[in-house]
């Protein structure tokens, strides 16, 4: 697409997540490369905050309005907001419009918002129609879909149509794809036990593979089965696999360490 064709592409409100503020920030570079070379006009607002799911999740719904709010009013003037994460674009889709089913004020606004909000994989597949990435990665990887990109937004073919354009790489679908890590947002922190049993399981699955990569859409995830994979590396069992966020492996930035490798220590 031509520079001048990318001027007049939609504008883009891109919602960096916290994780990947905090902990993975080469995630949110990939995501407003691929963004670019689909020819969108990006926007990382400065004022962007969290989306408000922890307190949401933990029943404090004063502070997850408030949080809400500030969204709002940062994301409503785009063309779209995109996230790399299906987690926190579940929360401003879904979960939002239930936060101000009482507030006719805000009830047009949060809809409105609702619905040009997307996770990065389904915008670029079924907006942007992106078929033709230029990433070529030689490799044998798997996918986790996460339980919000997965149940909430239905999100499954997109990103394994985008990963199919990938030259050289092998994708191997493991059984537990579609089942819960153990992650769970607060979950892991409320009932640490089964969420490690959890992962635990989604681990065996993975090594059945034999990929080099696990991949998926949302951080939170990732961290949690890199962190099971650390805790067996402590205890002398070794792996050739390893975590990566899908936007990383789209758009070719696989030059920083591995999720839970040097940068990021879980």
């Amino acid at each position: 697409m031509s520079d001048l064709n990318k001027a007049y592409g939609p504008k883009v409100g891109i919602f960096i997540t916290c994780l990947v503020d905090l902990l993975r920030p080469s995630v949110g570079f990939a995501a407003v490369k691929l963004l670019e070379d689909a020819g969108c006009q990006i926007v990382v607002p400065e004022n962007q905050t969290c989306c408000g799911q922890p307190a949401y999740n933990s029943g404090v719904i004063k502070d997850a309005k408030d949080i809400a709010c500030l969204v709002i009013n940062e994301f409503e003037k785009f063309d779209y907001v995109v996230a790399p994460s299906g987690s926190c674009a579940g929360m401003i889709k879904e979960h939002y419009p239930r936060l101000f089913a009482d507030d006719l004020e805000m009830t047009a606004r949060v809809f409105r918002l609702a619905k040009k909000t997307y996770e990065l994989t389904s915008f670029l597949a079924d907006v942007m129609n992106v078929q033709d990435l230029p990433t070529a990665l030689n490799a044998k990887i798997t996918y986790h879909d996460s339980c919000a990109g997965f149940r909430e937004l239905g999100i499954k073919s997109q990103p394994r149509q985008l990963l199919a354009q990938v030259k050289g790489v092998e994708l191997k679908e493991y059984d537990g794809a579609e089942t819960c890590c153990g992650f769970g947002g607060t979950f892991c922190v409320k009932y640490p036990d089964i969420s490690d049993h959890m992962v635990k399981e989604s681990l065996i699955l993975l090594l059945e593979t034999d990929a080099e990569l696990v991949v998926g859409g949302d951080l939170g995830c990732l961290m949690n089965i890199q962190g099971k994979l650390s805790r067996q590396k402590d205890e002398g069992k070794r792996t050739k696999l390893k975590v990566r966020h899908v936007a990383e492996v789209l758009a070719g930035m696989l030059d920083n360490p591995a999720i839970g490798e040097g940068d990021l220590d879980v």
